[in-house]
């Protein structure tokens, strides 16, 4: 299986972002040893068999070395920082993006600027403007007058001298605490926590796997503003995200030691196909002029939706593989008759239907995982610490397009499913994680070379990140309080932004905005009546008495009991009066809507005179609950 022409059988190159390997880590590898690996190896061969028959050239994606500096501006363009690379650059989108960053993320953008400028100067080329001369020409007295510490010549060295909330932080919760489910703290910047932890010497031990199926218990501890998901925010603060979180990601990674290095993305080729090999984004909007708003393509719905159905209790669902020219048969039948609603899911055999799921995550012309950030996933094993692990994942799965992250999630949820059902199909969490690994790590559109000697370590690793991946799947798809906070501040500080010229006018709407900041601030008092809409469904609005104690919930269940004690006037009633006119709290949801956040749902446990203070400005409406799963 080494010597594979399409080169499938070998795995993603390890990351450079991996060349520090440390005992944490090979005693980790170690301690999966005694856990088969057979289900891989078997998967390797299926695939290279699969290939074979079809007799397939493989045309590998021309992945170029970058020369110095490249890689830098890439990630500067990724990073919402372009500006900083010419000699032309937008003051405003610079100064509002590095104010929100933290002491961690500041160094790192400061180490890509600052070997982007090397590479430059070397190359002979025009010098590279300083952040100071970009901010610094037209608008350092206004932002300082604005904010004292965003003035240009105090940005990056307050950067460097405070974190996101401008104090100190504890950081007591990241200390392992044996015995007991392991608090992870999303209300901190995890390259922060790794900072102070290695600052003082609290070097985390390796997590070692006692079998296949024990890992440690993580709790998020909410704050009083609850847990955010990925599906809570609006598509606008949702765009923010991924730039924060490559940012942090490179931040922890240079904290830690790592150099986070990604491929180019690879330029797809178009198919005939309207199915298998073509890419997420044609699949979706082909599926959305059928079903709008469709997150997750069809057929891999469809796929799911069968081995739901017939193939959870099968015996070695997913690992026995089903016939190559079956397979390749109901691959055809499904470009021809899959959206004329002419194939027949029950004349499938559940292995077959397996198949055709792996057949369809290896044949996207891009991997799922991304060609850009396959080698972040695979280089995560390398990570001693197990919560860094997943704190390094959580930013990656932030990171991935909406439409791989929903697709990621939809697969991950029904292998979970299929872990669920252990007794009866034999397949546990290893079992599955090994043999999913090769269809999501390996690609035939990527050239991979894997060092001598070193297959079976970065085979179980691969395992690995796959099995934390299934495990930790509702840890991973939370979005950290910090990157949340930051998304506030962004949205705050660009409403901020005068579009006046006449300078009296920008110091009266300042003096304006100062005094009404003064007048709020007075007024944060212990408690507050506010106004809750439910325009889709009531025509009147809801008072609301606040106090340290009202939480997000208290506030449905009051909505509820008005409903059914007062007979208010009902505009809706789809799907809210349940079959003996009794209303479920449960199918409302409480959001907040406007001032420094775009839309957010919010936590059950969300204490709502906290975030009145943390945004004053915004509505609070009713809605009902979006059918299962919200973000689908």
């Amino acid at each position: 299986t080494r010597n594979c022409p399409c080169k499938m059988s070998q795995l993603p190159p390890k990351n450079p972002l991996a060349s520090l390997v440390s005992e944490g880590t090979n005693s980790r590898v170690e301690s999966v040893n005694n856990l088969s690996m057979d289900s891989f190896w078997l998967e390797v061969e299926n695939i290279k068999q699969s290939a074979e028959a079809e007799q397939e050239e493989c045309s590998h994606a021309d992945v170029k070395t970058q020369e110095e500096g490249e890689a830098e501006a890439e990630w500067l363009q990724d990073a919402g920082l372009s500006d900083l690379l010419g000699d032309h650059a937008s003051e405003n989108d610079n100064i509002v993006l590095l104010s929100t960053l933290t002491k961690t993320q500041a160094a790192a953008v400061q180490r890509r600027l600052d070997t982007y400028s090397r590479s430059r100067r070397r190359k002979n080329k025009h010098p590279v403007r300083d952040v100071r001369d970009i901010f610094g020409v037209a608008n350092s007295e206004e932002m300082a007058a604005e904010k004292k510490e965003s003035s240009p010549d105090q940005l990056w060295h307050n950067l460097r001298t405070s974190n996101v909330h401008g104090k100190t932080q504890d950081y007591s919760c990241t200390v392992r605490n044996p015995g007991k489910d392991e608090v992870f703290n999303m209300d901190v910047a995890y390259s922060e926590q790794a900072a102070v932890l290695l600052k003082g010497s609290f070097l985390s031990e390796s997590r070692r796997l006692k079998d296949g199926n024990i890992l440690t218990k993580f709790k998020i501890p909410k704050g009083r503003l609850g847990v955010t998901r990925i599906g809570d925010l609006s598509s606008q603060d949702m765009k923010k995200i991924p730039t924060l979180a490559l940012i942090e990601l490179t931040a922890l990674c240079d904290v830690l030691g790592f150099e986070l290095k990604r491929n180019k993305a690879a330029k797809l080729k178009t198919t005939e196909k309207r199915l298998f090999g073509v890419p997420l984004n044609t699949l979706l909007e082909n599926d959305q002029k059928l079903l709008p708003n469709t997150k997750v393509p069809l057929l891999l719905q469809a796929l799911l939706s069968c081995l739901e159905k017939r193939g959870l209790e099968t015996e070695g669902i997913l690992r026995v593989s089903g016939s190559q020219t079956r397979i390749k048969s109901l691959e055809q039948k499904l470009e021809r008759d899959f959206y004329t609603g002419l194939f027949h899911w029950d004349e499938v055999h559940q292995n077959d239907v397996s198949g055709l799921l792996k057949r369809f995550i290896r044949e996207l012309p891009a991997p799922l995982l991304t060609a850009e950030y396959l080698p972040a996933f695979a280089a995560v094993q390398n990570i001693p610490d197990l919560k860094q692990r997943l704190q390094a994942l959580n930013l990656l799965i932030l990171i991935l397009p909406e439409p791989n992250r929903n697709t990621l999630k939809a697969l991950l949820e029904f292998l979970s499913k299929v872990v669920a059902r252990e007794n009866n199909n034999k397949m546990n969490l290893w079992n599955v994680s090994t043999v999913m690994a090769p269809n999501l790590f390996m690609h035939k559109g990527l050239p991979n070379k894997i060092p001598e000697g070193k297959e079976k370590q970065l085979a179980e690793g691969a395992a690995d990140v796959v099995r934390m991946m299934i495990h930790y799947q509702d840890l991973l798809w939370t979005v950290s309080s910090f990157l949340v906070a930051q998304v506030r501040k962004l949205n705050e500080r660009n409403s901020k932004r005068y579009q006046f010229c006449d300078k009296r006018i920008k110091n009266l709407l300042r003096k304006i905005h100062a005094d009404k900041d003064k007048v709020e601030k007075n007024q944060a008092e212990p408690s507050k009546i506010v106004k809750v809409h439910a325009s889709l469904l009531l025509k009147d609005s809801l008072e609301v008495h606040l106090n340290n104690t009202t939480r997000a919930a208290d506030v449905l269940r009051q909505f509820q009991k008005n409903l059914c004690q007062n007979g208010w006037n009902i505009v809706n009633t789809v799907n809210l009066l349940k079959c003996n006119n009794s209303i479920e709290c449960t199918n409302l949801l409480l959001y907040e809507v406007g001032g420094n956040i775009g839309e957010r749902c919010l936590d059950p446990d969300t204490y709502l005179l906290d975030l009145y203070h943390v945004n004053p400005h915004a509505e609070w409406i009713i809605k009902q609950n979006p059918s299962y799963p919200r973000m689908f």
